[in-house]
């Protein structure tokens, strides 16, 4: 059973018109997809994917070897694990 609001809101929906409810479907739509996305990110393997993707990247790579080497000279410190 729907609840009240919702039922409200189908009366609502069916007194605009045509060009009114393509928009709000399209507004909803892009919400869903919105929704979906972000929760993408919880999927353990699709992370895995991306940062996969990423160690390939050569601009990623070379930012990584920049980032090596500005901070070089501060891992010969005499500092150990």
């Amino acid at each position: 059973m729907m609840s009240p609001q919702v039922l409200e809101l189908d009366r609502a929906i069916r007194a605009l018109s045509i060009e009114e409810q393509k928009w709000l479907l399209d507004r909803i739509n892009k919400q869903i997809r919105n929704f979906t996305d972000t929760d993408k990110f919880a999927n353990e393997s699709y992370i895995e994917a991306q940062i996969k993707e990423m160690a390939c990247d050569p601009d990623i790579q070379a930012e990584i070897a920049a980032i090596n080497q500005e901070f070089a000279v501060t891992e010969m410190d005499g500092l150990s694990d």
